[in-house]
């Protein structure tokens, strides 16, 4: 069954659409008041997928229920990662993309984005997805099941495009995860913006200005 989610169109009849998922603990709900600010007014018609995780026990947070795209098991949060959480993940993500399909918008028209956890999320399933994808928009986040790549990347989406920032000042998710992300995927050939702000773990508005700027040469394509 599909995830339920929050939508927003920018208009009639889109036919470009950004699959957005939240972090930690948030809901599909956290984003939507970005949009605003980050669309240009001269784009085409745009929808805007925001999923709810599903609610699940985090260990890290003393076993606590709350939305999380995957279980996170140590304060280190690189360490014993959960490959079911995340692969049940990503097959959620495939539906979304798949129900955009089916609504006209083709799969090079789409953009996964996701912020902390979320942008792990779409990082892997971008990354495996069978059909071109426009990009992926991953925010304070680092790449997990990298070491499969090798074996799961897709062809289809071997030079995808990538928009990848991080806070300097990020007590979660360490500057160095993202880096590390960053230099392992450049290496793998993508064509990788890369950004860094005086920020904790959170997005500004520099940020914003500079993922428009990005969307619209990707997005639209």
């Amino acid at each position: 069954m599909t995830l339920p989610c929050v939508e927003i169109q920018t208009a009639d009849q889109p036919v470009h659409a950004v699959i957005w998922l939240h972090g930690l603990g948030a809901d599909g709900n956290d984003f939507a008041p970005i949009i605003p600010h980050l669309v240009d007014r001269a784009w085409p018609p745009l929808r805007f997928v925001f999923p709810h995780a599903p609610v699940r026990p985090v260990t890290v947070n003393g076993g606590a229920a709350m939305r999380a795209w995957y279980d996170i098991a140590g304060v280190r949060i690189q360490d014993k990662q959960d490959e079911t959480g995340l692969r049940t993940s990503i097959a959620a993500v495939e539906q979304l993309i798949a129900r955009e399909v089916e609504r006209g918008v083709p799969s090079h028209h789409i953009v996964l984005a996701g912020f902390s956890q979320g942008g792990a999320v779409v990082l892997a399933a971008g990354l495996r997805h069978a059909a071109p994808l426009a990009g992926v928009v991953a925010l304070s986040t680092y790449l997990m099941l990298g070491e499969h790549l090798a074996a799961e990347g897709s062809q289809a989406n071997a030079q995808l495009p990538i928009f990848m920032a991080h806070g300097s000042l990020d007590p979660v998710v360490p500057l160095a995860l993202g880096s590390a992300a960053r230099d392992a995927l450049r290496a793998r050939g993508h064509a990788l913006a890369w950004h860094d702000y005086p920020m904790a773990h959170q997005v500004c508005m520099e940020e914003i200005a500079d993922l428009r700027a990005w969307l619209g040469t990707h997005l639209f394509r």
